[in-house]
């Protein structure tokens, strides 16, 4: 015998009331293919939430990285292990990330025009320079920003020893 199946105004309700629990119905409708029970309007909006999500993140790691570059150029003194350690796991998250929905890569080129001002924030605030010290556009292109030996200014690696 079959399970009572929920309206969907309840399914609706839930989603309000119980974020995962309306995951778990979702899921198990679309298995069961009990298509009539979907929540397709909530449903339809988590699903471009979840792209959007890729995109913040995209974004968020692009901040980070450079940040971590203009620290790097601007701030030699200081230069650092876990500096040079963010900026090769920031480029390894998006690579990874770019793998896994190739249909980013396209949207790169603005994602680092979009995150440039918060990443000069991030550099101002952990160099203690003023954001007008570094340059206001941004002046790396994308495949320096990407390439995983590029370091702007002098030395890497033989200059943390």
């Amino acid at each position: 015998m079959n399970p009572p199946q929920l309206s969907i105004s309840k399914s609706s309700d839930l989603y309000e009331t119980d974020f995962y629990a309306w995951t778990v119905e979702q899921a198990k409708f679309l298995r069961d293919g009990v298509l009539d029970n979907l929540d397709l309007p909530n449903l339809a909006e988590e699903i471009e939430s979840l792209g959007k999500q890729d995109r913040r993140e995209l974004r968020n790691r692009l901040r980070v990285l450079i940040g971590h570059l203009l620290k790097w150029e601007y701030q030699p003194s200081k230069r650092s292990k876990s500096c040079s350690n963010t900026i090769y796991e920031q480029r390894y998250q998006i690579k990874q990330l770019i793998k896994e929905s190739p249909s980013l890569k396209p949207y790169l080129h603005d994602a680092v025009l979009e995150s440039y001002s918060d990443a000069l924030d991030l550099a101002s605030r952990e160099t203690s320079l003023d954001e007008g010290f570094f340059p206001q556009e941004c002046c790396y292109n994308l495949e320096q920003i990407l390439e995983k030996e590029f370091f702007p200014g002098e030395q890497t690696e033989s200059e943390l020893k």
